[in-house]
């Protein structure tokens, strides 16, 4: 343990952070070095049962009466994890601020569905952002935009945690490299000691403020779902994690299974190599955790202050110019298992529709989907209940190159699977139908005129449209 207690008198040095962040990331470097691993043993998985992952269809429908509808909003604080940057789709800033549709950002979004919540019930949702230290100089010059919206935000910041350096487990920062590379965010499972910290949590609880709900700022899905809510305060469980059936494009999502008489979150990290297949199986493991959480803040009060949230540690292996470093991170999920009557709620697909990459944004801008008071809304005219498989090229990685590639984003009402290569461009009014394959020859500029159908082809050329 000699190199702990070094690396605690090098981080007992670096003043960018406060005491809490330093006592915080010495106890996960610890956990971490002390190898403390749940090993979980296969046999003993179960199913869980009915009881423990409830079926959406089978909760109670929610209070008629608005003066009830309003005491249940009124226990309610939404959380929106934004430490994310656009940096995968070519973007700057937070990623929450990324144009989903009709030129409104993600964050408008979620600011338009509060406030009708607001307006409508006549109750005070409070909307909190979590930041990292990547997104919080942006995004408290965002959130001034919203000042006359009906809606009352509050911005905190996750913790800051240095990077150590693997050859002789030190901080980075204290290796003369103080810009932000030293440092990083260690994971969404720090929003329960940073909710603590910042000193909202007390403020909240001080407002009555019951629940939280947790959810990806890039999920469009994830919104107040009341008949959720009103189930939780009735059972009184302190936890709620939505999950919902698997397809197969989903087979590395974390699971919720019965282990030892409770219900914990299984990640793919921690099955072992034999048992990969059988955890990525839809027959065995049916469901996976949408990120959509759902968490009793005085239950998040009195863990933390127990510092009983010890969730499974995810090492993270960086390089930082040429030097490699680790750092370790923790999942919001992964705390299921030490909160009193945890659930999981087996909810619809159209809860968890996220952003992850440009070809999720051309679903959301299809005609496949329409935008109402802020929600974005599945269109009715789609029989298949999956959504199209969409592959784009590199060429349409960045949203910007994405854009300018379509000059209208086509119909794909009746679409199976899109696969895009190389370098083609769209004109307006496309309609592609099927399964549709546009490879472009390399060195080659394939555009798709205005209003082609396009249905069941492969395209290598203007000649096969």
């Amino acid at each position: 343990m000699e190199k702990l207690s070094q690396l605690r008198s090098a981080v007992a040095g670096l003043d960018q952070i406060s005491e809490n962040e330093k006592s915080g990331f010495i106890n996960l470097v610890s956990r971490y070095l002390s190898g403390e691993a749940q090993h979980i043993e296969w046999s003993k998985i179960k199913t869980p049962t009915d009881e423990v992952v409830v079926p959406y269809d089978t909760l109670a429908p929610t209070p008629e009466d608005s003066v009830e509808t309003k005491k249940l909003l009124d226990k309610l604080v939404v959380l929106k994890l934004n430490g994310g940057l656009g940096t995968t789709m070519g973007c700057t800033g937070p990623k929450s601020v990324i144009e989903v549709r009709n030129g409104l950002t993600f964050l408008d979004l979620i600011v338009i569905q509060i406030e009708n919540l607001n307006n409508k019930y006549g109750c005070k949702v409070p909307l909190l952002l979590m930041n990292s230290f990547n997104t919080h100089d942006d995004t408290l010059k965002i959130v001034q935009k919203y000042e006359k919206s009906n809606i009352e935000i509050h911005t905190f910041n996750q913790s800051q945690y240095p990077r150590v350096v693997v050859d002789d487990f030190s901080p980075l920062p204290s290796k003369g490299n103080t810009g932000k590379d030293g440092w990083y965010p260690p994971g969404h499972g720090d929003v329960f000691p940073a909710l603590m910290n910042s000193g909202k949590l007390e403020k909240l609880l001080s407002q009555g403020k019951e629940y939280v709900f947790v959810a990806n700022s890039d999920n469009l899905g994830a919104v107040v779902d009341l008949k959720i809510l009103n189930h939780l305060i009735k059972n009184k469980n302190e936890y709620c994690m939505e999950v919902t059936p698997k397809t197969l494009a989903d087979v590395k999502g974390g699971t919720l299974i019965s282990y030892e008489g409770k219900v914990q979150l299984l990640e793919i990290a921690q099955v072992p190599d034999e048992h990969v297949n059988e955890f990525k199986s839809i027959e065995k493991f049916k469901i996976f955790n949408t990120n959509n959480l759902w968490v009793n803040l005085n239950a998040i009060k009195r863990l933390v202050e127990a510092d009983a949230l010890k969730m499974e540690i995810i090492p993270n292996p960086k390089e930082v110019d040429g030097i490699k470093v680790l750092q370790l991170e923790t999942a919001a999920g992964a705390a299921i298992r030490f909160f009193d009557n945890a659930i999981g709620i087996n909810v619809p697909r159209s809860r968890f529709l996220p952003v992850k990459a440009t070809s999720d944004l051309l679903l959301v801008q299809s005609d496949l989907y329409t935008l109402s008071d802020g929600f974005v809304v599945r269109n009715k005219a789609r029989k298949n209940p999956e959504n199209p498989v969409i592959e784009l090229g590199p060429e349409f990685k960045k949203v910007g190159n994405f854009l300018s590639r379509f000059k209208s984003i086509p119909s794909i009402i009746e679409l199976d699977s899109l696969k895009v290569a190389g370098d083609v461009w769209f004109g307006s009014g496309v309609i592609l139908k099927g399964k549709v394959t546009i490879e472009a020859k390399a060195g080659v500029k394939l555009e798709i005129p205005n209003g082609a159908v396009v249905a069941n082809k492969v395209i290598n050329g203007p000649q096969d449209i």
